[in-house]
């Protein structure tokens, strides 16, 4: 699963001079993944429903061991910074142990999984501490009733929830434990979710879910992943762009590739769990993969649709990881072209079995995982330069600055640039490459022609 770095956003209310100040809305300060992110918006809505202002909500990861103190380290700023605010702490690191945040000073509030998406949760009498069973969930299309979202804080690109939960037990993770089991969304909900997105102004939605190649095993004919892209594309014609969080590379289903290969609105740019490129690794990790496996999706991927890019997940210093493991995880960067690198070194979560094997001196962990960081920025380097002199598809996002396709960052320049509508698709060509980011200009009349 897709991780990112820490988000905030925040409603503000403006007060007329001399009148009463209004408490600001609920602020949000996500952590984590991007199934996160939609699920921060979901709770942004339920608390403007139910009138909770002057607080702040905290929406936790777990997925490493410093994800955790990051997160227990903002809970308290978020208490010093404002002192009368009402602190809610929530997601995967407060499913697994809720009683150690219920026992924080600065808590107010304490949510699952299951209660943060439940409107009730976020009403003033609701209890203090609500934290479910979450391996006793069963049904997704229940679980999200009543929560679609008309737009996010980013205003063009949205995040769409069509999975939750994971059936399979990697040795290194907690995650499925904060989850659940897997349960897949009905594309009729997809469907009327993204609609309503594409409604309020969004141009690229990305799907998104703890085990996306799961999807569709708990539904009635088993539909994959790819079935459901190709229908959603076809139900919704009106959406330029959709995009995949993070995927199993040995799970792409034959659609998906079929689909890479023939729509141009599904973007080229897939994000593999790969986790490590050692076959010995990989098995005590217990991974569905081998290292193999990795380089036949990457080589399929390619012949379907030749400008693909990738982007990896990758642990560094797995117990038992010998230098000569570490070097095929290494090399594989380079060997599969791996373009845009989530690397994480090695964190011990109790009660996974890796937390058991004989582990690794952090110090070595966090070198090996500065290594594949720095091969990770050779690898951007190397794709932002060959793309210079050729034609990109930028979603504008804010003034004068997008992503490509393949989500490369695109700074424009030039007459026009400032022109570019925000939620534009513009037609540009890469001129040169800027501290990270593709400097492009646009094609004539492309700012008034913006798809």
């Amino acid at each position: 699963m897709t991780r990112a770095p820490a988000s905030e956003a925040a409603g503000t209310d403006a007060t007329p001079e001399g009148a009463a100040a209004v408490p600001a809305e609920a602020r949000i300060v996500t952590f984590g993944c991007r199934l996160n992110a939609y699920e921060s918006e979901v709770m942004r809505a339920h608390a403007r429903a139910q009138g909770l202002r002057d607080a702040v909500i905290l929406n936790s990861c777990a997925v490493t061991a410093e994800a955790e103190r990051q997160f227990r380290q903002a809970v308290r700023r978020a208490r010093r910074d404002n002192p009368g605010a009402e602190i809610v702490v929530t997601g995967c690191a407060v499913q697994l142990d809720p009683q150690r945040y219920a026992a924080m000073a600065e808590v107010d509030r304490v949510l699952g999984n299951l209660e943060k998406l439940d409107p009730a949760s976020f009403a003033p009498a609701a209890p203090r501490q609500a934290v479910g069973d979450i391996m006793a969930a069963r049904d997704l299309a229940e679980e999200t009733a009543g929560h679609l979202i008309a737009g996010f804080a980013e205003k063009t690109r949205a995040f769409v929830q069509v999975q939750q939960g994971c059936d399979h037990r990697c040795t290194f993770c907690i995650i499925p434990f904060g989850r659940g089991p897997s349960r897949s969304l009905p594309l009729g909900e997809i469907v009327r979710q993204v609609r309503l997105l594409v409604e309020g102004g969004v141009r690229e939605v990305v799907l998104t879910g703890v085990d996306m190649t799961d999807y569709g095993k708990d539904l009635p004919g088993r539909p994959t992943l790819g079935q459901a892209c190709r229908r959603l594309l076809a139900l919704v014609p009106e959406l330029p762009r959709l995009r995949l969080s993070s995927v199993d590379p040995v799970e792409l289903d034959d659609d998906l590739f079929r689909l890479l290969a023939e729509e141009p609105r599904l973007m080229p740019h897939l994000h593999l769990s790969i986790q490590a490129g050692d076959d010995l690794i990989l098995k005590r990790m217990k991974r569905r993969h081998l290292r193999a496996d990795v380089l036949r999706t990457v080589e399929r991927a390619r012949a379907a649709r030749p400008d693909v890019v990738f982007g990896a997940d990758l642990i560094a210093g797995f117990p038992t990881e010998s230098e000569a493991a570490f070097a095929n995880t290494l090399a594989l960067v380079e060997e599969a072209d791996l373009t845009w690198l989530h690397v994480f070194p090695y964190s011990e979560r109790q009660g996974t079995p890796a937390a058991r094997m004989p582990a690794l001196p952090k110090p070595l962990r966090k070198q090996r995982a500065a290594r594949l960081r720095a091969a990770g920025e050779a690898a951007v380097a190397r794709f932002l330069e060959a793309q210079v002199g050729r034609a990109q598809s930028v979603l504008v996002e804010e003034s004068g600055q997008g992503r490509s396709a393949q989500f490369a960052p695109v700074r424009l320049e030039g007459p026009e640039a400032a022109d570019a509508p925000v939620g534009g698709i513009v037609p540009a060509v890469a001129l040169a490459v800027a501290e990270g980011t593709l400097v492009a200009g646009l094609a004539p009349n492309a700012a008034r022609s913006a798809a």
